[in-house]
C-alpha cells in the first residue's frame, strides 16, 4: 500500500470514528428521551431494551436478544484476547532492539534515562491533577442495580510486588490480570536472549517478531474494520443504559486529559529542551509542529517515524546515527502521552464505579501505567487495550468499572490522537537532548 493510500485509509477511519461517535451520542440521547417519555417500566421500553441492550449473560435475561450488547462485547473481547501476547512480545522485542545497538551503549543509557525522565514527569502531572479531580468527585456516577458498584482495590499494594514473579507460567498466560508477571517474564526472556547472543536466539527472535506482527495486523483489523460500528453500539448502549448521568464525568475526563496533554506538549517539552539541551525552545515548537499534526491525524507512532526522522536530521541537525537509534526505540517504549491518559482514565473509571483510591494505590496505578505504556504497540487503539491491564492489576473489574471502560473505548479516539502527537514529540525531545550531550547536534541547522 502506497503512502497516499495509507493516508486515505487513515482519513477514512478517522471520519468513520467521528461519525460513529456523533451517531452514538445522537441515538443515545434519543433513547434517553424515549425512556423518560414512556418510563423505564413500560412495555415499549422493555421491548426495545431486551431487543438491543440487555445483558444476555445475566440471570433472568435468557429470552433477551441484546444485539448491541453482543456486538459491543465481541469487540471488547477481541481486544482483550491479544493483551497477553501483545505485552509479552512487545517488551521482548524492545529489549532485543537495545541489544542490537550495543556499540551505542553510552547513547542507549542516556536515551533510556531521558525516556524515564519524561515519563515520570508526565505521570506526576497526571497523578497530581487527575487525583485532585477524582477527590473533588467530578468523576463520580451514581449506579443503581449493579453488583459491586462500591468497593476498594487490592488491600496491600505490596502484594503486587510479591505477585510479579509467578509460580506457574501456564497460569500467567491464561489470564489478563497478571500483567506485571507477563512483563517480568518478557524482561527475563529478553535479557536471556541478549546474553545468549543473536546467533543462538535468531529463530526465537524471528518467531516473536512474527507473532507481534500478527498481533498488530489483528489489532488494526479489529479497530479499523469493526471499531466504528462497535463504538456506535457501545456508546448508544451506554446512554440507553445509564442515561445522562454519564455526560458530566465523560466530559470532565476528556477535558482534564486534553488540558494535561496540551500543557505537557506546549510547556513541559519546551522547558526540557531549553533547560537540558540549552537551545531555543520556540524553534523546537515551530519545527516540531508538523510532526505533531501528522501524529494527531494518523494516531500511529509507527506511521510518523519516517517524518520524525527526517525532521530531526534535516531541521534540527541531529546526527543520523543518534536519530536512527533514539526515534525507533522511542516509538516502541517511550509513551508519555499514553501513560498520562491511562492514569486519568483509571481514576475516571474508579470514580465512575465508586472505588476508593488511596495515595499508595495511586502510586501503584502510576507504576502500572509506566510499565504498560512501554509495552504499547505503535498502532491506533492500542492504548485503550493496554488500559485494561491496569484495571485488572488493581482490581477494577466489577460491572460498573467495565461499563466505564466501555465508555472510554467509545469516546477515546480524539484523546488517543492527541496522545500520539505527544508520544512522537517526546521521542524528538529525547533525540535532541541526547544528540546535544554527545556533541552530535548541528546548532547551525537547528537555528536556521
Amino acid at each position: 500500500m502506497s503512502s497516499v493510500q495509507k493516508n486515505d485509509a487513515q482519513s477514512k477511519f478517522v471520519r468513520n470514528m467521528f461519525i460513529a461517535l456523533v451517531a452514538g451520542v445522537v441515538c443515545g440521547f434519543g433513547l434517553v428521551l424515549l425512556r423518560e417519555n414512556v418510563t423505564a417500566e413500560s412495555s415499549v421500553w422493555t421491548t426495545v431494551y431486551n431487543l438491543l441492550f440487555r445483558d444476555i449473560t445475566a440471570r433472568g435475561n435468557e429470552k433477551a436478544l441484546g444485539l448491541f450488547y453482543i456486538a459491543g462485547q465481541m469487540f471488547i473481547r477481541s481486544l482483550q484476547l491479544i493483551i497477553v501476547p501483545m505485552v509479552f512480545t512487545s517488551i521482548i522485542l524492545a529489549i532485543c532492539r537495545i541489544s542490537d545497538m550495543s556499540r551505542l551503549k553510552r547513547i542507549s543509557v542516556k536515551t533510556l534515562c531521558m525516556f524515564l525522565l519524561t515519563s515520570v514527569l508526565g505521570l506526576i502531572v497526571a497523578c497530581v491533577f487527575g487525583y485532585m479531580v477524582y477527590r473533588m468527585g467530578m468523576f463520580n456516577i451514581a449506579f443503581t442495580g449493579l453488583e459491586g458498584a462500591v468497593g476498594k482495590t487490592s488491600s496491600n499494594p505490596m502484594a503486587i510486588i510479591l505477585n510479579i514473579i509467578p509460580s506457574n507460567i501456564a497460569a500467567v498466560f491464561s489470564t489478563n490480570s497478571s500483567v506485571l508477571s507477563i512483563v517480568f517474564l518478557a524482561v527475563a526472556v529478553g535479557v536471556s536472549m541478549n546474553i545468549l547472543g543473536h546467533e543462538k536466539t535468531a529463530a526465537i527472535k524471528k518467531l516473536v517478531q512474527e507473532v507481534n506482527d500478527i498481533i498488530v495486523v489483528f489489532l488494526n483489523y479489529v479497530v479499523t474494520k469493526f471499531g466504528p460500528v462497535a463504538i456506535f453500539m457501545l456508546l448508544t448502549r451506554t446512554f440507553a443504559s445509564y442515561g445522562v448521568t454519564y455526560i458530566k464525568p465523560a466530559a470532565t475526563y476528556m477535558a482534564v486529559t486534553t488540558v494535561l496533554l496540551f500543557a505537557y506538549l506546549l510547556i513541559v517539552y519546551p522547558i526540557l529542551v531549553a533547560v537540558i539541551a540549552k537551545i531555543n525552545p520556540m524553534t523546537f515548537v515551530k519545527k516540531i509542529s508538523k510532526v505533531a499534526v501528522f501524529g494527531f491525524s494518523t494516531s500511529s507512532s509507527a506511521a510518523v517515524l519516517p517524518l520524525n526522522l527526517k525532521t530531526n536530521v534535516e531541521d534540527f541537525g541531529v546526527n543520523d546515527e543518534v536519530a536512527s537509534f533514539v526515534l525507533p526505540l522511542g516509538m516502541t517504549i517511550n509513551m508519555d502521552g499514553t501513560a498520562i491518559m491511562q492514569v486519568v482514565a483509571t481514576l475516571f473509571i474508579a470514580g465512575c464505579a465508586g472505588y476508593e483510591i488511596t495515595v499508595p494505590q495511586l502510586v501503584t496505578i502510576a507504576v502500572l501505567a509506566l510499565v504498560a505504556s512501554v509495552g504499547t504497540p505503535a498502532a491506533p487503539g492500542a492504548g485503550g487495550v493496554i488500559l485494561f491491564t491496569i484495571l485488572s492489576g488493581i482490581g477494577l473489574v466489577t460491572e460498573p468499572a467495565l461499563a466505564a471502560y466501555a465508555l472510554i473505548l467509545a469516546i477515546n479516539r480524539p484523546i488517543e490522537m492527541l496522545v500520539t502527537a505527544l508520544n512522537v514529540v517526546g521521542d524528538a525531545v529525547a533525540s535532541i537532548v541526547v544528540a546535544k550531550s554527545e556533541n552530535k547536534l548541528d546548532t547551525d541547522i537547528y537555528n536556521k
